[in-house]
């Protein structure tokens, strides 16, 4: 498989699935017998994964998992390889297909509204909306929507306590914004704005397919984006067209750093350990 370009699919969907362990045999039947690997992670609420194969093999699966219920509006990124990312292939049976821990959530019924980027950029004129970046801090940290509020999370199951404590505020000031929620690829906002809804909020908006389609379709002298976006693969992080970003991995601590500062950056670690 080296010698072919490989596909890669970075895929999920919020939908009610059942009898999880017959489906965990036959993904993993299926993606064996097609020589793909990665990981995909199914749940109650739905399915989550990023796999990798021949074109033919992804667009086969693909097609199988659009077949289960709910899920014929399955949302798939596409991305090229010169060689398979990947070891092997797993499927996992998880209680959420991204980790919340906020209790029984509803995200194929109880999101928010879905927005394109050029709804998107409409509503951010609005200056009642409320702009949330349901991200993590390292990734927050090499760029944003510009006015965005950062939780500053190290994990995503963090957002929930920080999310409660700014309603509180919002309440002791009377009010209840309306809610714009964006992540890399949509998952999290969209379960993010699921479980602001249960908190009571009404208006709640988020970005479909999350911040690499707006970089991919809204052109960069009507973007509202500042920075690159991290991305969970080898190209660190990208911008506007999906070009590759300016920054790099440390190796060592795990996190993005411009690549014009990586040799300050690892002599900073090094003085506590991190990056020696």
């Amino acid at each position: 498989m080296a010698e072919v370009p490989v596909t890669i699919a970075a895929l999920y969907r919020f939908a009610p699935l059942g009898d999880l362990q017959m489906l965990r045999v036959e993904l993993m039947a299926l993606c064996t017998a097609e020589d793909i690997r990665g990981t995909l992670l199914i749940a109650g609420e739905g399915i989550n994964g990023t796999i990798a194969g021949t074109a033919d093999s992804i667009a086969l699966v693909i097609r199988r998992l659009r077949a289960l219920p709910g899920c014929a509006e399955l949302d798939v990124k596409y991305a090229r390889a010169d060689a398979m990312p990947f070891g092997r292939m797993k499927v996992r049976i998880k209680r959420e297909i991204v980790t919340l821990g906020a209790g029984d959530l509803d995200p194929a019924r109880n999101a928010g509204t879905y927005l394109d980027p050029t709804e998107w950029n409409a509503l951010l004129e609005d200056p009642d909306v409320v702009l949330i970046d349901t991200r993590n801090a390292y990734e927050v940290a090499i760029g944003t929507f510009d006015g965005a509020l950062d939780p500053e999370t190290r994990a995503f199951g963090e957002f929930p306590a920080w999310f409660d404590a700014k309603a509180a505020e919002w309440r002791a000031e009377g009010r209840k914004p309306k809610l714009a929620m964006f992540c890399t690829g949509g998952i999290r906002c969209e379960k993010s704005t699921a479980f602001a809804r249960e908190r009571g909020f009404e208006e709640v908006y988020h970005l479909r397919g999350g911040i690499l389609r707006y970089l991919e379709e809204m052109p960069e002298a009507a973007s509202r984006w500042q920075g690159d976006c991290f991305v969970f693969d080898e190209r660190v992080a990208v911008g506007h067209g999906l070009q590759p970003g300016g920054h790099v991995m440390c190796r060592a601590c795990g996190l993005p750093v411009a690549a014009d500062a990586l040799d300050r950056h690892r002599a900073e670690c090094a003085g506590h350990g991190a990056c020696s």
